[in-house]
């Protein structure tokens, strides 16, 4: 269970209270600009760390949901894995990085286009596929805003 708890948390970010969501997305927006996840060609890297995110926060978030309830506040895993996805195949910069990090809170706040619909869903596939489907919003956005700003 304290694999699980530290896992869904994301090493204890969950534990910080209100605006732990966000302090999870920007830890790993800092995580992935210094690492350069993905930003030399190592995307097939970032690709797998992202789907072994999901996978763990899927199977954690079922576990934790037993003794926190459904969704809890403090599980951050799914921003992790949402940020990942936001910034899968966009070269890491500062400026790309930050647009990533504001389109995908916004995303994951609001909840617009179905991603509300799949909180619920049951266990940890709730908890991390709205996340997720709000990375991919995101990605897709920071991926046409980046392709006609090329030039």
């Amino acid at each position: 269970m304290l694999f699980h708890k530290i896992a869904s948390t994301s090493l204890g970010i969950g534990y910080i209270g209100k605006g732990a969501g966000t302090a999870a997305a920007a830890v790993t927006c800092l995580v992935w600009y210094y690492i350069g996840v993905g930003g030399t060609g190592n995307f097939n890297a970032a690709l797998v760390v992202t789907v072994a995110i999901i996978a763990l926060g899927i199977w954690s978030g079922n576990v934790v949901e037993s003794i926190w309830g459904k969704d809890h506040n403090r599980v951050v895993i799914d921003e992790v894995a949402g940020m990942c996805i936001t910034l899968l195949w966009v070269p890491v910069t500062p400026m790309n990085i930050l647009l990533g990090f504001v389109l995908f809170r916004v995303f994951d706040i609001g909840k617009p286009l179905f991603i509300r619909r799949l909180e619920k869903l049951p266990g940890g596939w709730g908890v991390m596929f709205d996340d997720i489907l709000a990375g991919v919003y995101a990605n897709l956005i920071l991926q046409l805003f980046l392709r006609f700003n090329s030039n």
